[in-house]
């Protein structure tokens, strides 16, 4: 209980025995300590007796449960942190670990410094992030962005047990306001951009930057975009060190001289004593600041710029981000985890940069979010793609078409041509069938994400499948029509050749 540093009473008797840590009071079992906490529909204090009743010897929670034994806390969430930091040994406190906070980039700066921490120093590296979690090259699914704190610590611990000397972990903003990494020591915490996104969570982009400022609360070095205007607000009460990235040539890292190719970037990463040719190979703006927030993070853990400059060039990208779906097509096929209007932008930008024909975006609009940005990313297909495919996205438990309603506006004040397939699949079929040679089709919001949540109920839904079968359909579609030209071709043909031996007397009849 000596995790628990300022409870307000305690009504259980401080020599219980406990056996285990649960979040969820279905799964509490005997000597189980419950950690109670509050969420925006529920409260965890409702299920106390229930936890109780299945064996949960004690309760920690923000409100008394009568006839519970429990430990009143002002802050459970916090409580519950540092909690499962001690139960699992303060993991995070045995290797160093880095944390990435931002809109968009997380995931794969964090692949990035995965991939740079390995080759350059030849360590054992964790990650938890969106796509999945790694422990070396272990990998583990992962549910949210930043798992809840039981699962952080766990995860955390496992990889001290593997044998992992850095952990790389993206940071949501949704962690940090419900504390789920109180208590970690960030040695390394890095920003990489903020655009609109979760306004129907923080309410405003002020909130939002205060919620990721959090982060560097528990940092010792902070490596920022310098770039980007929230920057200034983010860092007004860090104390530590700071190092900027960015192309202005007044940051500490800058990406000088960027050619943008159609399967990378190259560039020149300069500090103030070093100047360093290097590439990534996944193409985009965006590309560039994500590849300077790696090469920033491990210079401040020590690494040299030549040796990480080196060593960017033979990392590879994260699946679901400008993904390429083989196919033997005359068209291309790109996935990726766009679902920001900034995120599309960025990538129909890249795309428009490098496609020799037209550029067929399939977008949508996730249900239970921030309603504001709908419009918005209407307004940016059209405006950066020659033919838009609306549809759904995870609708949840908004009514899909009215979240298609949200976004039509937008598409009618334009000039794009659009279409408007609510069903996932269908519409990429659809766009199957409009690409012509040289197009790229961008399919936006799923990125690495196999399943669509419609309800609350999560359906099997992966894109490269869907691709190949829907283009298999235009195959065959394609050869059959083909097959029936041929056989009007053999036909027209045959009559043609039976009125020239008519005209010549050869043969007599119709």
């Amino acid at each position: 209980m000596s995790a628990l540093d300022h409870f307000r009473l305690l009504r259980a008797d401080a020599r219980t025995e406990i056996h285990d840590l649960t979040l969820d009071s279905r799964a509490a079992g005997e000597g189980s300590l419950f950690l109670a906490l509050h969420g925006a529909r529920e409260d965890g204090a409702d299920y106390a007796k229930e936890a109780a009743a299945r064996g949960a010897v004690c309760v920690v929670t923000e409100h008394a449960a009568e006839g519970v034994p429990c430990v009143l806390v002002p802050d459970a969430h916090e409580a519950a942190a540092k909690l499962a930091a001690r139960w699992y040994g303060e993991p995070a406190g045995r290797m160093t670990v880095v944390g990435v906070t931002g809109t968009n980039g997380k995931t794969t700066t964090t692949y990035l410094l995965k991939q740079l921490l390995e080759r350059c120093l030849g360590a054992k590296v964790g990650l938890i992030g969106t796509n999945q979690n790694m422990i070396g090259d272990a990998v583990l699914p992962a549910e949210r962005t930043t798992p809840d704190a039981l699962t952080l610590q766990r995860l955390l611990a496992q990889m001290v047990d593997a044998g992992c000397t850095y952990a790389v972990m993206e940071v949501s903003s949704h962690a940090l306001m419900q504390k789920r990494v109180e208590g970690i020591r960030f040695r390394v915490g890095v920003f990489t951009n903020l655009t609109q996104d979760h306004l129907d969570y923080h309410g405003t982009m002020e909130a939002y930057c205060e919620a990721k400022a959090r982060l560097f609360d528990q940092c010792d070095i902070a490596c920022v975009n310098g770039d980007d205007k929230w920057t200034e607000r983010l860092l007004a009460r860090f104390a530590g060190e700071s190092v900027t990235f960015g192309q202005d040539m007044t940051n500490d890292l800058v990406g000088w001289r960027a050619r943008y190719e159609n399967d990378g970037v190259r560039f020149t990463a300069c500090t103030d004593l070093d100047h360093e040719e290097t590439r990534i190979g996944i193409p985009g703006g965006f590309s560039l600041y994500n590849a300077l927030a790696a090469l920033c993070a491990v210079q401040a853990l020590g690494v040299p710029l030549s040796d990480a400059a080196k060593a960017l060039t033979e990392c590879v990208g994260v699946k679901g981000r400008c993904e390429v779906v083989p196919l033997s097509a005359p068209f291309t096929v790109i996935i990726d985890y766009a679902h920001t209007p900034d995120g599309l932008k960025n990538i129909l930008s890249t795309v428009c940069g490098f496609a020799d024909g037209r550029v067929i975006a399939l977008f949508g609009c996730g249900g239970d979010r921030d309603r504001t940005k709908r419009p918005r990313m209407g307004r940016i297909a059209a405006a950066l793609s020659d033919f838009v495919v609306l549809t759904s996205d995870n609708p949840r438990t908004e009514d899909p078409y009215a979240i298609l309603r949200d976004v039509l506006p937008a598409l009618l004040e334009s000039r794009t041509p659009f279409a408007v397939i609510e069903n996932r699949r269908e519409a990429i079929g659809f766009a199957l069938r409009e690409a012509k040679a040289r197009d790229v089709v961008v399919l936006c919001g799923k990125g690495h994400e196999t399943y669509q949540e419609i309800g609350t109920i999560k359906y099997h839904l992966d894109e490269r499948e869907v691709v190949r079968e829907r283009f298999a359909q235009v195959q065959r579609k394609d050869a059959a029509d083909a097959a029936k030209e041929n056989e009007h071709e053999d036909h027209h043909c045959l009559h043609t050749e039976l009125r020239g031996l008519r005209d010549h007397g050869k043969i007599s009849g119709p």
